[in-house]
């Protein structure tokens, strides 16, 4: 059975200790030294991502920054484990990038272990009392912030996701024109919006995108 390579992050060296110590030869997971750590830039297809365990007494501004680091390594995803956990920790972790969020009281290797398994297959996990009120705040976010400009919680306005589904079904300049009733100008100006404003190479690399983030 394949394992996933995992590395624990703490300020606090007894709080890092402890949680390789809830790790330590345990099936499905292998503890992996931070310092030696370089993540492959061409992984197998078969290997499963690195999962970087941060411990943090709080989420403030460092655990967020700390978060976001992590986040951005190549085929690696983070797993906090934090002392205090509020709704704004929950949310604060959650925008940073994280993919699983524990209490440090929870993390023995009944919780941890199975933890970390999750957010390496990209399953994720929240206390499931916190997971209420994330989803309670994502909608008051959705409603009273995104959805009056006209915005979903991937970036992209409506009209945006509905050009990008007609290039998806083939429609060319025109045809999406005449379907939405823009003009072609317009629809040029969308595409080049979205494929500038999200970095993509093209139609084709939007389409992709929208498809990965399952806009599509």
């Amino acid at each position: 059975m394949t394992r996933v390579p995992v590395l624990v992050y703490a300020d606090d060296p007894v709080n890092r200790s402890g949680v390789e110590a809830q790790l330590r030869g345990r099936s499905g997971v292998e503890l992996r030294d931070v310092d030696d750590w370089v993540p492959d830039e061409e992984p197998r297809p078969d290997e499963p991502p690195a999962v970087a365990v941060l411990v943090v007494d709080e989420v403030d501004q460092a655990a967020t920054r700390a978060i976001r680091a992590l986040a951005r390594r190549g085929h690696t995803r983070v797993l906090v484990v934090a002392g205090r956990l509020d709704d704004a920790g929950v949310l604060a972790v959650t925008e940073a990038g994280a993919a699983g969020l524990l209490r440090r009281a929870d993390a023995v290797p009944e919780r941890l272990v199975p933890a970390v398994t999750a957010v390496a297959a990209g399953e994720g996990t929240v206390p499931p009392d916190l997971l209420g009120r994330l989803l309670e705040q994502v909608g008051q976010l959705q409603r009273q912030v995104l959805s009056p400009r006209g915005l979903t919680f991937s970036g992209l306005a409506q009209r945006e996701v509905q050009v990008l589904r007609l290039v998806a079904d083939g429609a060319d300049t025109a045809e999406i024109a005449r379907t939405l009733a823009y003009s072609e100008r317009t629809v040029k100006n969308i595409i080049h919006d979205v494929t500038s404003r999200l970095q993509l190479r093209n139609r084709s690399h939007a389409v992709a995108w929208a498809v990965r983030q399952g806009l599509i």
